[in-house]
């Protein structure tokens, strides 16, 4: 079991190998050098091996690569371009091509884009070949329903 502490929101979508999570150490004034620090050794303990950061910065970016985790960033803002959640997209499927990759995808929080972009990425890799179903799995494993922003993300079957 892991010491240190599991970031705030973090589930998994595919069971060691691809979970969600709120920013590491937290956002903005909230966010934590110590927390941050006791996330990442916890990851390290879990074995994770990527980060991917849908964040528009590069917040944590030399946190993780001094911990030994590699870092993607697919920065998705709140106008969902849709060159941005293909690279998404593209970027998760690349760093889950490697069968050992253990990988966490994060933002400030776990809100409508991150569960948009899990439910588009299992569409886009052909894991779920309906929409809807994967709407409601993402749905149930973030703990939370997904608005309308969110289900615009998910790219139709067979796209």
């Amino acid at each position: 079991m892991p010491t240190g502490s599991r970031p705030r929101d973090f589930a998994w979508v595919i069971q060691d190998r691809l979970a969600a999570s709120s920013r590491v150490g937290g956002q903005g004034i909230q966010h934590r050098r110590v927390r941050r620090e006791q996330e990442i050794s916890w990851m390290v303990e879990a074995g994770f091996t990527t980060v991917v950061s849908l964040l528009p910065g590069n917040q944590n970016v030399r946190s993780y690569e001094r911990a030994g985790i590699e870092v993607h960033l697919a920065p998705v803002d709140s106008e969902h371009e849709e060159a941005a959640v293909e690279h998404a997209f593209e970027v998760l499927a690349k760093v889950l091509a490697d069968p050992d990759a253990k990988v966490l995808v994060h933002r400030d929080f776990v809100d409508d884009t991150v569960g948009g972009i899990l439910a588009g990425y299992v569409v886009f890799a052909g894991l779920v070949d309906d929409p809807r179903v994967a709407a409601m799995v993402i749905q149930e494993i973030i703990g939370r329903p997904l608005g309308p922003s969110g289900r615009g993300l998910i790219p139709a079957a067979g796209v």
